[in-house]
Formats: structure tokens, C-alpha cells, sequence
């Protein structure tokens, strides 16, 4: 029972030594070819899952990296629309109206003469809010523009300070002016 199929077929007659050593070398061969292919495909698979691994690592990582950059935009913004809730002034039966730039566009509010007297003089501030405009101090509106600076529409005291160099500065011009 211990003898092998070719030792058998050799005692048979079926086959003579040398053939019998040829497919012995031959099986060998073949089994250490099937050996190293087998290693060198572990391996690819092994550099393939590492591959895989670090690849979703780094989405993991972008992802992340966008979730925080979310909440921390939706932080700033909670922030800002709780400071100008409760700070802005109202403007209910402005009778006198304030003309400002927001971006390309002049736009237009009605406030009280209180209300615009401190708009000129720069005590207080224009801001974007739920699609319109609120009026608020300007120490709130100098917290708002460190959050976010794109909130301010009209803010006297950036002018002034921005104009500082201004040739024309000895020359007043009224911004209340009535037509």
C-alpha cells in the first residue's frame, strides 16, 4: 500500500526507470511553479487590500474633513442669525429712507430719523437676514464680520476708516439728502 503509482506501474512492466524519473521530475516542477505563483498572488492580493484599505482611509478622512467644514459653517451661521435676532432694531413706520450699496444694486429702507441719524454717523449697522436687511449696532455688526464678513452690507464706520487717505475728505457731503 505504501508504494507509490509509479513503483507499481515499474513492477507491472508498464513503464521503465528513466520514464518513470522524467514524470517525477516533471510533477516536481509543476508543483513548484504552482508553489511560487501561489505566493507571488497572496501577495497581490495582500498589496490589493492594502491599496484598498488606505484608499478608503483617505475618502474617510475627505469625508470627515467635509462634515466638519459643514457643522462648522452651520455653527457660524446659527451664531450669526442669534445675534442679529436679538439685537437688531425694529424698523416698523420708518419714514425716512436710507440708501446703501449691496453689491453692484442700491438698495433702499425706510427707518426712523433716530434710526438713520445713527446709520450716517456709524453707531449702527446694515446686515443680510432672512432674505432682507436688519438694522444692528455696530459692536454687533464688528462680532458678525469676524465670523463672516459677507453678512455686512453697510457698515459708516468701515467707509470711514477705509477712506482715510481720501483726497476729498475736507469736503463734506451730506448723505441725507432729500429729493
Amino acid at each position: 500500500m505504501a508504494n507509490s503509482f509509479g513503483d507499481q506501474f515499474l513492477k507491472a512492466g508498464l513503464v521503465n526507470k528513466t520514464r518513470l524519473n522524467e514524470a517525477q521530475k516533471s510533477k516536481n516542477k509543476q508543483q513548484k511553479q504552482k508553489n511560487k505563483q501561489k505566493i507571488e498572488t497572496v501577495d497581490e492580493a495582500a498589496v490589493a487590500a492594502r491599496q484598498a484599505a488606505a484608499d478608503k482611509a483617505a475618502r474617510d478622512r475627505e469625508l470627515n474633513r467635509q462634515q466638519k467644514d459643514e457643522a462648522e459653517r452651520k455653527a457660524i451661521h446659527a451664531q450669526i442669525r442669534q445675534l442679529v435676532e436679538l439685537n437688531r432694531l425694529p424698523r416698523d413706520g420708518g419714514e425716512v429712507g436710507y440708501n446703501f450699496q449691496d453689491d453692484t444694486a442700491i438698495k433702499k429702507i425706510f427707518v426712523a430719523q433716530e434710526i438713520h441719524d445713527k446709520l450716517v454717523r456709524g453707531l449702527l449697522a446694515i446686515v443680510r437676514f432672512d432674505g432682507g436687511y436688519a438694522v444692528i449696532p455696530s459692536v454687533v455688526a464688528e462680532k458678525i464680520m469676524l465670523r463672516d464678513a459677507s453678512c455686512i452690507v453697510s457698515n459708516a464706520t468701515t467707509r470711514l476708516e477705509s477712506g482715510e487717505d481720501d483726497p476729498y475728505a475736507d469736503y463734506k457731503v451730506p448723505d441725507d439728502l432729500m429729493w
